[in-house]
């Protein structure tokens, strides 16, 4: 694994260069954002609602209509980052969690592997948000939900990809 050179560290990530050597033969500097991967949740209520929240993101200075989700804190395992997540953001805790997939959010620049969960048997409990943290709940029937999707109301890749893929494979009667 060839080295690399720190040019910033931050809370949750870092940023690396790294030397590759190029089709051409030549060694380039490749930056890229190191990042220890987070877990997606699609908490499912008994009554087939599923809880979206509506979450204002800084980089974008806008609030997007989201999957609750965040960040590993290495060695954690995703599975218990979903848990942990899942009752911080919503405060709901989940009597059962289920892998759906895993997926990189953007392979181009960042190596952050996403982790997304299927959480049911929910139980209300207190949010514990992060200060600064801007979040309210928004259940939703599912196929409102793709309906957001589908009007351009949810532009969150991790959100769009877990409603998809657990619509596509898992909704329903198990695999299609």
């Amino acid at each position: 694994m060839p080295e690399d050179q720190l040019l910033f560290e931050g809370r949750k990530f870092a940023v690396r260069r790294r030397t590759v050597q190029a089709a051409d033969g030549r060694a380039r500097p490749y930056e890229f954002v190191a990042h220890p991967g987070a877990a997606v949740i699609l908490p499912l209520l008994s009554d087939g609602q599923i809880v979206l929240i509506a979450n204002y993101r800084v980089a974008i200075e806008r609030e997007l209509l989201e999957l609750p989700a965040g960040t590993l804190d290495p060695p954690e395992p995703p599975l218990e980052c979903a848990r942990r997540e899942l009752a911080e953001e919503t405060g709901y805790q989940a009597g059962r969690l289920e892998p759906l997939l895993s997926f990189y959010s953007s392979p181009g620049i960042c190596n952050e592997l996403l982790h997304a969960f299927m959480a049911s048997d929910l139980h209300a409990g207190p949010s514990h948000l992060e200060a600064g943290e801007q979040i309210c709940l928004v259940p939703m029937a599912y196929d409102a939900a793709l309906a957001a999707l589908r009007d351009g109301r949810i532009v969150d890749v991790k959100t769009i990809a877990t409603l998809l893929y657990y619509d596509r494979f898992r909704r329903g009667q198990g695999l299609r």
